[in-house]
């Protein structure tokens, strides 16, 4: 819990090429938890009080950023129907076409969680990040943070990025197609690792224990977007599904 930075720790290959310091605080961190809380409906009345955060750490985690080219074709068929009626007999008319799609797409530092200790939903789900606050890695702005170094390595996570940047450009494709696509018939979309960086990106975790059960939380230590679970008070949400059912009864009768 203390903020002595163990310096050789990143060193050589697990020396950074950049990060992003801290633009939010503690504080500001401490009282986006109490709003997000407040803000669900069922959510224990208490579960907000300070006194539940065991732990609140600013933390840079590790990422890989990837620039990626994603090249090839995507074909696919392609149904529309008209029908009308004559007299008391109902046509239809159905077109089957073939669509087919051909280019490429760049995709600049796609990120990729590089921890094993960190959720990669919880992390996926705080991003993005502003890359124009990247700067040079500089031992001197952990200061009062932890930082974590990878243990996932570069090729693992690239494949993470490969499986992002195809998903995003077949998406790309298919919206241009325009048409309801009945089926994919050829695929030779591939992948291209233009450049790797490897980062430390600003998160605040939040660790709750509340009725001897912990909760985890994730603040965006540059954005101050917000990520975790909350519990449901089951006696709020019986009083609501209640008061619901006599409005609804109420207004019907």
């Amino acid at each position: 819990g203390n903020t002595t930075i163990m310096k050789n720790r990143l060193q050589g290959e697990f020396k950074p090429d950049k990060l992003i310091p801290f633009k939010t605080t503690k504080e500001e961190a401490i009282e986006e938890f109490k709003k997000n809380v407040k803000k669900r409906w069922f959510a224990p009345s208490d579960f907000h009080d300070e006194k539940n955060i065991e732990k609140i750490r600013g933390v840079y985690i590790p990422f890989w950023l990837f620039d990626v080219k994603v090249s090839g074709e995507l074909d696919a068929t392609s149904t529309t129907s008209t029908s009308w009626t004559v007299g008391n007999t109902v046509y239809t008319k159905t077109d089957t076409y073939r669509l087919e799609r051909e280019g490429e797409m760049e995709f600049n530092k796609i990120p990729v969680d590089g921890s094993t200790r960190f959720d990669d939903d919880i992390m996926n789900t705080i991003e993005p990040f502003n890359y124009e606050d990247l700067e040079e890695y500089n031992h001197a702005y952990l200061s009062g943070f932890l930082a974590e170094k990878y243990d996932v390595e570069e090729e693992k996570s690239f494949n993470d990025a490969t499986l992002r940047s195809l998903n995003s450009t077949r998406d790309e494709m298919k919206r241009d197609m325009g048409m309801g696509i009945k089926s994919i018939i050829n695929d030779t979309l591939k992948a291209e690792k233009l450049l790797t960086k490897y980062a430390l990106l600003p998160v605040w975790m939040i660790n709750v224990k509340y009725k001897d059960k912990f909760y985890t939380f994730a603040m965006n230590g540059q954005t101050g977007e917000f990520v975790g679970n909350i519990p449901v008070d089951k006696k709020k949400a019986l009083k609501y599904g209640i008061l619901t059912f006599v409005i609804t009864f109420s207004l019907s009768r």
